[in-house]
């Protein structure tokens, strides 16, 4: 998806810095769930226990990963409240309320990286850049021409900042023991994905492609539904190139290689009783789809997403 198609323009800095720690996200829904307006009173910095500029970032976490969702207001304030996902997902009885299964954080993954409002520096670095090694700047440069070619205004101090937090999600700064989940390591959860590894010699980034031992299959296919609504209302078959290379599908955002993809996908067909298949025709492999699973795609994706959790 071309940035031109965006809806909605983007916000930039609501992270103040900082990306999301342990314990986060469980604690900004269930703070919105007890006051829905919490995140714009003094007694937040009690209740979450960190300063306000961390206020204002546990609010803008929790928007970015669909977790929360503004609801219609009269005033300035728009209260917050849980999502249909979160309502799934984090509350008391949800899938994994304090998301103790790396699965969560693949999950998580994939709400952040499609949220372009809030996370759109996020969205690029996943579904839109196709150099497997860059250095900073050279992202920075291709976010630059990126946004002016959607016309976006904005500043070049406020592209690196997100930049900076953006690669601070993806990549380790402390070394925590390895039995150690603890809410007050600095890391971000999603470094634990190993998605992105840096070689501080040459001040490097590169991405991991290829197998993710930890991706559940259910969280993949509940990925690869969200992103097949678009092209479903106008076909039945999806060829297996657009579901690893296209922009922002699983492939892309979860840096999957040919033989991965695959291997996912033949075991969709089970989980899905064929109503997802893998058929090739004239040496073309393509996806074929029944027509009520695009349909219900939320519902199918949530009842893959209940079946891994249960």
């Amino acid at each position: 998806m071309n940035m031109q198609q965006l809806l909605v323009k983007p916000t930039f800095g609501g992270h103040e810095k900082f990306p999301f720690r342990y314990g986060w996200l469980k604690k900004g829904v269930d703070a919105a769930i007890e006051k829905d307006t919490i995140f714009s009173q003094d007694e937040a910095l009690v209740k979450l226990g960190v300063g306000k500029n961390m206020v204002r970032s546990i609010r803008h976490w929790c928007l970015a990963t669909n977790l929360l969702e503004e609801s219609p207001g009269k005033g300035r304030v728009k209260p917050l409240v849980p999502t249909p996902l979160a309502k799934h997902f984090v509350l008391e009885k949800g899938w994994d309320p304090y998301l103790e299964d790396i699965g969560s954080y693949w999950l998580i993954h994939w709400e952040l990286v499609s949220n372009q409002t809030r996370s759109l520096i996020w969205h690029i670095l996943f579904a839109q850049y196709y150099s497997s090694e860059f250095t900073k700047q050279q992202f920075i440069a291709f976010c630059t021409r990126y946004l002016e070619g959607a016309g976006v205004k904005t500043t070049a101090k406020m592209i690196e900042r997100e930049v900076d937090c953006c690669l601070r999600t993806y990549v380790t700064a402390t070394r925590p023991s390895k039995s150690v989940f603890s809410e007050d390591s600095l890391d971000c959860p999603l470094a634990e994905l190993e998605l992105l590894r840096f070689a501080s010699g040459d001040n490097v980034y590169s991405f991991n492609i290829g197998p993710k031992l930890t991706l559940p299959v259910q969280v993949f296919g509940y990925a690869l539904l969200m992103f097949l609504r678009p092209f479903a209302s106008t076909r039945r078959a999806i060829a297996i190139d657009d579901c690893l290379y296209h922009p922002a599908s699983p492939g892309q955002v979860f840096k999957l290689d040919e033989n991965s993809l695959v291997t996912y996908l033949e075991e969709l067909e089970g989980l899905t009783q064929g109503r997802l298949r893998l058929q090739e025709s004239a040496g073309l492999r393509q996806i074929y789809l029944d027509e009520g699973l695009i349909e219900n795609a939320s519902e199918d994706g949530y009842t893959l997403l209940n079946s891994y959790y249960e």
